[in-house]
């Protein structure tokens, strides 16, 4: 599995982070800017094949929370808490917050984060794109 793998790009003091094990193969990162994010190519990620402000934009919307952004310590780190609902999809959470599971443990979830909506990801309560091929509404 690819749960534990993280990657880094950087450019200009801002790095993208990926993390595949939560991607949910949603495919608006390489549709939007297919120049930076091209999944043939390895690295998949090219920070030069667009502006710096195009990409942050199109990593604050990945639904997963697979892409994020690490700002250097210089720069302020915007605050509060967006909860979204995609049409037929997850429900993501943008921003810092605490997960705080039923037997007392807590797991904070940064950047945006997919919860399942449709009952049948196999990592609840986090969404692994089942909810396509269970053909979920709502």
């Amino acid at each position: 599995m690819r749960h534990g793998i993280v990657k880094h790009y950087t450019r200009e003091g801002v790095t993208i982070v990926w993390r595949p094990g939560v991607c949910i193969h949603s495919r608006r990162c390489f549709h939007a800017l297919p120049a930076v994010f091209d999944p043939s190519r390895r690295p998949w990620v090219d920070l030069g094949g667009a502006a710096l402000e195009q990409i942050l934009e199109q990593v604050s919307k990945c639904p997963s929370g697979a892409l994020s952004v690490k700002r250097s310590e210089a720069e302020p780190v915007p605050t509060g808490v967006r909860v979204e609902l995609v049409p037929d999809g997850p429900l993501v959470l943008r921003g810092e917050a605490v997960l705080v599971a039923p037997d007392g443990s807590e797991r904070p979830c940064s950047g945006a984060t997919a919860f399942c909506r449709c009952g049948t990801s196999g990592r609840k309560p986090f969404c692994d794109g089942s909810h396509r091929a269970a053909g979920f509404k709502g």
